[in-house]
């Protein structure tokens, strides 16, 4: 039954009298309606010059899907036709995760993580290319790495520009979301830059990944996916997020508690048949911004499909998907 427009706003009003907590979402939006190769994982959408939509993701050698309207997707192949020879140190079978697309100098920039499961002995690479379109890309080699010695794991690669300096948002467990700066001329992490820690949580094992950061207004915004992924229908994965006046935090939730102390405010969670939202990007559309990412759908046996939803903001600055 539709809620009349006086109920509305007296729950609002009873909704302002409550203590402060961070902002949970309790009626999450389905994502948009999607044809064709709806199969994904980690997607990272952009819209080319051409006019045509890319979605990038993990799996084969950075799985590669066009669409024109992002409605009808289509399998487009892969970034690459074999990984280059230096990803076999990170695993056996140069098995790249997560990528990441933007645009700056006329060139796509194409970020993606090689690593194996359960470890931080994992490199962060590059690849760019003038039209963005698979099979064109030229890797340029590593960017950024970690070891077992260190309390990071460079892999879920994410770029933003602030202030005319280019910097990687990484992480996943090992203490959770990280940030380094880059050298624009090269893309690869700046000689002696200092690793800022953006996000964590208090308990064991640290499971939160994937970050995304997007400027709007007079803020930075840190999208991180929490809790479980890649488990089907038994997965656990949900996206929160926080803010920050500057690139390299802190980031807080909308209650003032640090991400870095477990703050962080619910985005989407699962729902229905849309199980584990997460591993997600946020891409520009004709002067919007949306979000793009992965769900396991209960209806057809775990299988991770691509999520598509209006990233939309409130006149408090804090965003809702749509």
């Amino acid at each position: 039954m539709k809620r009349t427009k006086t109920a509305a706003v007296l729950a609002t009003a009873v909704l302002a009298l409550l203590p402060a907590t961070a902002r949970a979402d309790t009626a999450h939006p389905d994502p948009q309606p999607v044809s064709g190769q709806q199969i994904i994982h980690d997607p990272t959408v952009i819209r080319l010059k051409s006019g045509q939509y890319v979605a990038y993701s993990t799996g084969g050698v950075i799985g590669a899907r066009l669409s024109a309207d992002t409605r009808h997707w289509d399998d487009a192949g892969n970034a690459f036709a074999k990984p280059p020879a230096w990803w076999y140190e990170y695993n056996d079978t140069g098995d790249p995760w997560a990528p990441d697309i933007s645009y700056r100098d006329g060139r796509y920039w194409l970020y993606y993580a090689v690593s194996s499961w359960g470890t931080n002995h994992s490199a962060i690479g590059v690849a760019t290319s003038r039209s963005g379109l698979p099979g064109t890309w030229t890797d340029h080699g590593k960017v950024f790495g970690s070891e077992t010695t260190d309390p990071y794991n460079a892999i879920d690669p994410a770029l933003i520009e602030a202030d005319g300096r280019l910097w990687m948002a990484f992480g996943s467990y090992w203490t959770g979301i990280r940030m380094v700066e880059l050298d624009p001329r090269t893309g690869k992490a700046a000689d002696g830059a200092p690793v800022h820690h953006l996000a964590t949580r208090p308990d064991e094992p640290y499971a939160v990944e994937g970050p995304a950061v997007v400027k709007h207004g007079r803020y930075y915004y840190l999208f991180a996916s929490y809790d479980a992924c890649c488990s089907g229908v038994n997965s656990t994965y949900k996206i929160k997020v926080g803010r920050s006046t500057s690139v390299t935090g802190p980031y807080t939730d909308s209650t003032g508690t640090p991400m870095l102390e477990g703050g962080g405010d619910l985005l989407l969670a699962g729902h229905g048949r849309y199980i584990g939202t997460g591993g997600q990007s946020v891409f520009r559309d004709k002067g919007q911004d949306r979000l793009a990412y992965h769900y396991y759908d209960a209806e057809d046996g775990g299988t991770p499909k691509l999520g598509l939803n209006s990233l939309t903001w409130g006149r408090d600055g804090w965003p809702a998907v749509r």
